[in-house]
């Protein structure tokens, strides 16, 4: 909803409905089949597609720039991995398969109940149901009843339909209430700089430094610490680092737009993130709120502090939405460390800059290709993961970074990797001299 906008849904919410409905009773069943260890589901052929298509990601993820290479690899590594031990079978292939599920599950529901017993965000009861499901499915996947393991993939692809058709029900369910948007009439469409093809406009990298773009400036634990910082793996990437002088930093998030918008939330009066009390500020209640302040620019902001460690650009988002969403946002200075941060501030300023970024650059809106073009590319999963692992803990410069270049990917898309394959193998056959 967030990249294809509510009009281009709302017109479809009942196809929507629909696939949601066959998604789920088709899940439902296919789960109900592999109880019983006689399995209908075709394992065999889905191994082999799975395999074919692990090897098809790994042959062109060269292609790729920077993380998204590097999301390539994993990517194929992990399904051609998944789809050996499919096809090795018998009791070992399928234990191991069912061993590393019930430890994905383990660990993500694990993370999501501390998660909300910590924090205490809005809805965090709920959230911590979610995580205790999540535990219940890995002890389901790693203890041997009913099949002894033999069920697992068709398992996995009948929670994966259950949960997907439920999205896709009450996606439709809540597009179909919502008002149409007075500013799509009017949404500006992207530059038609990079390359067209059939309608959908793409680009083969970043915004260039003379461009005009939005851009996200991250300040990360580890490259703000006032000292040399310990490393600590992953927590100082997406939490906090502490330096030699058990000094806390959290890092720092703050957005920039060419249309004079600049966004940088911090508390009035600096907080003390002693190890004392850092636990009692990552609660997100009331007693936590203190007063915040909105900084002018990011160069007032680079010369008091120091500039920021990473910065990410989008050419394609709507400044009239971004404008708006800005001077509704600043009333409130209120500030939170973990419901109402520079992080969140940023995260909520995207939704609405880049609402129906992916139907902008597709000129003919009438289709599903922008819907599928976007369940076909690995930074859309990314970004949902990112998402869903923010608003069940809090919006941190770790994650709003992982998620601002996942959603630059979407937002402007780059060729399928098999299209930049191809012209690279056409051009090297061109530059070839003739005998």
């Amino acid at each position: 909803m967030q990249l294809l906008g509510v009009d281009y849904l709302r017109t479809r919410w009942r196809s929507l409905a629909w696939a949601g409905v066959v998604s789920t009773a088709g899940g439902a069943m296919l789960f109900a089949d592999a109880l019983d260890g006689k399995l209908d589901f075709p394992i065999e052929p889905f191994a082999w597609l799975l395999l074919l298509e692990g090897l098809a990601t790994l042959a062109v993820a060269s292609s790729g720039v920077g993380g998204q290479r590097t999301l390539r690899y994993v990517k194929g590594v992990a399904v051609s991995v998944a789809a050996v031990l499919i096809l090795a079978g018998h009791h070992h292939g399928n234990m191991v398969l069912s061993l590393i599920f019930g430890a994905l599950f383990l660990a993500d529901g694990l993370l999501q109940t501390a998660s909300a017993q910590v924090v205490r965000f809005r809805g965090w009861r709920l959230a911590m149901a979610g995580g205790l499901f999540e535990v219940a499915l890995a002890i389901f996947f790693i203890q041997p009843y009913p099949t002894h393991y033999v069920g697992t993939v068709p398992y996995c692809v009948g929670l994966g339909l259950i949960f997907g058709g439920w999205n896709l029900l009450l996606l439709a369910s809540r597009v179909r209430r919502l008002p149409g948007d007075p500013a799509a009439v009017d949404d500006p469409k992207p530059a038609a700089s990079g390359s067209g093809r059939q309608g959908l406009k793409t680009w083969n990298g970043p915004p260039a430094a003379d461009e005009a773009a939005l851009t996200v400036h991250v300040w990360t634990p580890t490259g703000s610490a006032k000292s040399e910082p310990l490393r600590q793996p992953i927590i100082d990437r997406y939490i906090a680092a502490v330096d030699r002088d058990g000094v806390i930093s959290t890092g720092h998030a703050a957005l920039d737009s060419p249309d004079g918008v600049y966004i940088s939330l911090y508390p009035a009066a600096e907080i003390d993130y002693s190890p004392e009390d850092f636990a009692r500020l990552l609660r997100a209640t009331r007693e936590n709120d203190v007063p915040g302040r909105f900084l002018p620019d990011y160069q007032t902001e680079a010369a008091a502090w120091c500039p920021s460690t990473v910065q990410v650009r989008i050419r394609n988002y709507n400044a009239r939405r971004l404008r708006r969403f800005w001077h509704e946002y600043q009333q409130d200075t209120i500030y939170n460390l973990t419901k109402r941060n520079c992080s969140s501030a940023v995260a909520r300023a995207l939704d609405a800059a880049l609402e129906g970024a992916a139907t902008r650059v597709w000129v003919r809106l009438d289709g599903w290709w922008p819907l599928f073009r976007l369940l076909m590319t690995p930074e859309f999963w990314v970004a949902v993961h990112l998402r869903r692992r923010a608003t069940t803990m809090a919006w941190t410069p770790g994650l709003i970074l992982d998620y601002t270049r996942a959603m630059s990917m979407l937002a402007d898309p780059r060729p399928f990797a098999w299209a930049a394959v191809l012209t690279g193998l056409v051009g090297r056959g061109a530059e070839r001299p003739s005998r």
